[in-house]
Order: structure tokens, then C-alpha cells, then sequence
């Protein structure tokens, strides 16, 4: 059975501006205005543009959709893409709204599958992987995010 391996823990500092409510929900838009990487095999901070595009469904739940760019700290670009689930429980809306202290990991459903792009040789192992994440919810308009790469087989011990 497949196993999660922790990759690397991700931040991402989003100012929102509401769309408003359309034909499929309620969309908000935030641009990712900085961040950063940090892991054993990847470190590195947010470039260039980046956006999260949430729409909001009558379920209570936001459908992310997020897609960004990190430069490493050895000067190579990776892609980061990833979509997910946001469970807006009461203190999440307190935090998007601007009150209220940082939710846990795990105290509402918030998680990601991320798909990574490496054009540089020293980090072409993140295009033959798949990833996922749980995420958080911190005062300041900060995201936070553990990442875990998805391995084949029984963990080793």
C-alpha cells in the first residue's frame, strides 16, 4: 500500500479580493504575494506571480485552485500547482475575515494534491512524483502546508 513520505512544509502569504457570487458559487480571488520552502531536499522562497482561486460551493466547502512558482536557494525554478478542498468551518471564515487565531492542521478537512515541474536536473526527481498536503490557516492572511510525496510500498523501518 502506498505511503506518505514528509517532503517539505510550504507557506504562502495570499491577499484575497472577492469576485462575488456567479453562476457556479461565490469565487474569490488572492494573490500569492510571498513565501517559502522549506525541506531536506527543497528550500526556497515564492517568485514572480502567483494566484489562489477559491470558489465557494452551498456545501460549505472552497475548491482551490492554486499555481505559483518557487526559486530554490541554489537558483533553480520549480512550478507549483495544486488544487484541494477547504472546509470553511467557523474559525476558517473568522481567519478570512481577518479575526481569530491560526486553525491546526486537522482541525478542518483542508487538503491538497500537488503536481511539481523541474526543468533543472537537480530537481527533475519532483517531476516522477505525486504529492499531497493538509493545510492550515494563520492570522496575517498566511497559508501553511505540510507535504507529504506519495511512495509505493510499505514504509522501511
Amino acid at each position: 500500500m502506498p505511503h506518505l513520505v514528509p517532503e517539505f512544509d510550504y507557506h504562502a502569504d495570499v491577499e484575497p479580493h472577492p469576485v462575488g457570487p456567479g453562476p457556479y458559487g461565490n469565487r474569490i480571488e488572492g494573490t500569492v504575494t510571498g513565501g517559502e520552502i522549506s525541506g531536506e531536499r527543497l528550500k526556497g522562497r515564492i517568485v514572480g506571480g502567483g494566484a489562489d482561486w477559491m470558489l465557494v460551493g452551498p456545501d460549505g466547502f472552497g475548491r482551490i485552485d492554486v499555481r505559483t512558482t518557487m526559486q530554490t536557494v541554489d537558483g533553480a525554478y520549480v512550478y507549483l500547482q495544486y488544487t484541494g478542498l477547504l472546509e470553511l468551518t467557523p474559525a476558517v471564515l473568522a481567519l478570512m475575515g481577518g479575526e481569530g487565531p491560526a486553525t491546526g492542521f486537522g482541525d478542518q478537512y483542508f487538503v491538497t494534491a500537488l503536481r511539481l515541474e523541474a526543468g533543472d536536473e537537480r530537481y527533475a526527481w519532483v517531476n516522477q512524483a505525486v504529492f499531497v498536503a493538509e493545510g492550515r490557516l494563520v492570522p496575517g492572511k498566511r497559508v501553511e502546508y505540510r507535504v507529504y510525496r506519495v511512495a509505493p510500498g510499505e514504509p522501511s523501518d
